[in-house]
C-alpha cells in the first residue's frame, strides 16, 4: 500500500498543481471520485487488469464510459495514466489530491469511531476541540462499533488517537508484559 502511494505521490502532486492553475480544484476533486468509482467496476477492473489490450484501448475504453464528464485536460491525464500503465493508481491519486486539496483549503476530514451514536451537541464539542488541536476546520465524520467498548478512535490524516476503553487495556497489557 505505501508503495502504490509513493507511485501516485508524483501524479497526485502534478494534477493538484495543474487543477490548481486552472482554478478548477473543485472539478478535479468530483471526476477524480467518478473516475476511481468507475475503475471499481468489475468489468473495468478486468480491462485495467488485462496484459492483453493496450494502454491506449484501457484509456479509450475507460474516457468513453465517462463520455462527456471529462475535459480534454481530464482525457489526456487518463491516457497518460494508462500509457505508464498507472491505471491502477487513481485510488491512491485521489487520495493524495484530495490531502493535498484539504490542505490547502485547511480543512481536515476525521473519521471518529465510537461504540454508541453521539448526540449532535457531542459532534459539535468534539469538531470545536479538534479544530484547536489541528488548526482547521474540521469535517466530522462519525461511525458507531460496538467493539470499541466505550472512548473514541480518532482517524486525522496520518494522526491516530486511540482513546478507546480496548485501546487502552491493551497498552495496560503490554506494559505489564515488559515489567514481567
Amino acid at each position: 500500500m505505501a508503495e502504490l502511494a509513493t507511485l501516485a505521490r508524483p501524479y497526485a502532486n502534478a494534477v493538484f498543481e495543474f487543477a490548481k492553475e486552472e482554478g478548477r480544484l473543485e472539478l478535479w476533486s468530483r471526476t477524480l471520485a467518478v473516475l476511481v468509482r468507475t475503475l471499481q467496476e468489475d468489468e473495468v477492473q478486468s480491462l485495467v487488469a488485462s496484459p492483453i489490450h493496450s494502454p491506449a484501448k484501457k484509456a479509450i475504453t475507460l474516457t468513453d464510459i465517462l463520455g462527456d464528464q471529462l475535459s480534454d485536460s481530464m482525457l489526456r491525464f487518463v491516457h497518460v495514466l494508462a500509457e505508464n500503465r498507472r491505471l491502477e493508481l487513481l485510488p491512491e491519486i485521489q487520495e493524495g489530491f484530495e490531502a493535498k486539496l484539504e490542505e490547502e483549503q485547511r480543512t481536515l476530514t476525521v473519521e471518529m469511531t465510537t461504540a454508541v451514536d453521539l448526540t449532535n451537541e457531542e459532534k459539535t464539542r468534539f469538531t470545536n476541540t479538534l479544530q484547536q488541536r489541528f488548526q482547521r476546520d474540521i469535517s466530522l465524520a462519525t461511525e458507531v462499533d460496538p467493539n470499541v467498548l466505550g472512548g473514541a478512535l480518532i482517524r486525522a490524516g496520518d494522526t491516530v488517537l486511540d482513546g478507546t476503553v480496548r485501546g487502552k487495556l491493551e497498552k495496560l497489557r503490554n506494559q505489564m508484559q515488559r515489567t514481567n
